[in-house]
């Protein structure tokens, strides 16, 4: 059962890491060269993370740098940088490509909040998976009745606990993207 409690424990860790690398993904108007990981490059025809072709600095607060190592692959980083959506335009000028981080409208403030929330609940849905396993892990073990019920109960308090983490998380999250 311990065992069982032990490893719930950890897989909502790793949810709780997974919503805190997504929410990294959401800029709240600021450059952040976290905001190109998901970002794949068609480099001789395998998709590649744009971090193994280039370099990612920040100039500026609201300006990233994206030098690669091979100025072959200029052209194909502004286009999946483009792709990507993130809601900002790549330029280049031979050697390096910029993105000028635009400020955020109120608009788009409150769209990025409601990515956020959504994000959130993901994150919730997922916690509820792993504490559905868990149970069915308990169940497994055939204990005795009470046994089985403080071992649910235990997965139960487990869930409040992240959940509340995820509510916190989100709460900052949200206050940092308001924030002008």
């Amino acid at each position: 059962m311990d065992e069982i409690l032990k490893k719930t424990e950890e897989k909502m860790m790793s949810s709780i890491e997974a919503l805190e690398n997504r929410f990294t993904n959401v800029r709240a108007g600021r450059a952040n060269p976290a905001m190109l990981d998901g970002v794949m490059v068609e480099y001789y025809g395998v998709p590649t993370p744009i971090k193994s072709l280039a370099t990612i600095s920040v100039p500026e607060a609201r300006q990233l740098s994206i030098k690669p190592y091979d100025r072959s692959c200029l052209s194909a980083i502004e286009k999946a940088i483009f792709e990507a959506n993130l809601g900002v335009t790549p330029n280049n000028n031979g050697e390096v490509v910029f993105i000028v981080i635009p400020p955020l409208t109120e608009d788009r403030r409150k769209e990025l909040v409601k990515q956020v929330k959504e994000l959130a609940e993901e994150a919730k849905i997922s916690l509820r998976n792993i504490r559905q396993d868990a149970n069915h892990s308990i169940e497994s073990l055939e204990l005795s009745e009470d046994e089985e019920k403080i071992g649910e109960e235990k997965v139960q308090d487990l869930i409040h606990e992240y959940n509340k983490i995820i509510d916190d998380k989100l709460k900052d999250k949200e206050k940092d993207l308001m924030t002008l």
